[in-house]
């Protein structure tokens, strides 16, 4: 039986994509090549489909703080992209990164990512900053939510003389960078600016809660073993209370549980009596590449990303 919903998984992706292929921005061939590796987290193969796509230094028209520290910890560090010629006063988008967990960095020297969103960002009207974090097994929780809230607090305090606007700060993740998003606007106790210091939240392909299925390695080092905390450790009560603007999406070739995860949180937000968050489905991409194809010719995830900064909602 199994075996069965998985080949009607597969069979249903191919129709899906092979429709939306129609009206798409990604090469057709390329289309294919995701859907050969399927619902897996891949990062190498994606990588090497995504690379040749993206601009490699020197970058052009944009000015780079590298490695700025942003708290006391080795990894506590973030860079800033900024427009080389003056502008008016930005927005802001802090991108956390994914990794599991106990891995993943905010650049790999010699590779495009995650510069490629930063670029995107400044391109695009923003201040960009890319942070990095502590990882577990060695800084189990909350210690991403502590650090996002140092990320947070530097930014509304240093971010005005670098051109950007401490009132608009918008902070996206992506997989264990959306959970180390989710539980830092879910969890208030965390946060070291009033209100949280955020304009809106973005989390692409996240985990929301922990109690909704089998937990696996990744959350265990982070979250824990101990499944009787794994509630007041999930995001989804706090999201349903916060006053932050929400934006969540996965991809269609996700794994599972991710798709899930988006789909429970999409429900349970729509249930409110503030109703339903911005929310979207990103046909025909992987838990990678959705992240990898910012700055291409692809931009469906990008645009709704814009009409969420530009309409609160």
């Amino acid at each position: 039986m199994a075996l069965l919903k998985s080949a009607l998984a597969v069979v249903a992706a191919v129709i899906a994509s092979a429709a939306s292929a129609q009206q798409s921005p990604m090469p057709e061939d390329l289309a294919w090549k995701l859907l050969e590796l399927g619902r897996v987290i891949n990062p190498p193969k994606t990588a090497a489909l995504y690379a040749p796509m993206q601009e490699n230094e020197p970058y052009q028209g944009v000015r780079i703080e590298r490695d700025v520290k942003y708290s006391a910890a080795d990894r506590h560090l973030l860079d800033v992209f900024m427009p080389e010629a003056s502008s008016s006063v930005r927005p802001v988008l802090i991108f956390i990164h994914g990794g599991a967990f106990v891995g993943g960095n905010k650049r790999t020297p010699g590779s495009p990512f995650y510069d490629n969103i930063m670029l995107w960002a400044v391109k695009n009207g923003f201040v960009g900053v890319n942070a990095t974090y502590r990882l577990a097994p060695q800084w189990p929780w909350p210690a991403g939510a502590e650090d996002l809230a140092a990320v947070v607090q530097w930014v509304s305090g240093q971010i005005g003389e670098r051109g950007g606007d401490p009132a608009r700060i918008y902070l996206m993740g992506q997989s264990a960078g959306a959970v180390h998003v989710a539980n830092y606007v879910s969890h208030p106790e965390f946060h070291k600016v009033t209100g949280g210091g955020l304009a809106g939240a973005v989390m692409v392909s996240g985990i929301y809660d922990l109690t909704a299925s089998p937990v696996g390695d990744p959350e265990i080092a982070y979250f824990g073993a101990d499944p009787s905390r794994y509630a007041e450790r999930s995001s989804v009560q706090g999201l349903l209370a916060t006053k932050i603007p929400l934006m969540i999406s996965a991809a269609e070739l996700d794994p599972p549980r991710f798709v899930e995860q988006f789909e429970l949180l999409k429900q349970a937000m729509c249930k409110r009596p503030n109703g339903c968050v911005h929310s979207f489905m990103l046909p025909q991409h992987s838990h990678m590449s959705e992240v990898y194809a910012i700055n291409t010719a692809d931009t469906r995830l990008t645009d709704e990303i814009l009409e969420f900064v530009k309409t609160g909602k």
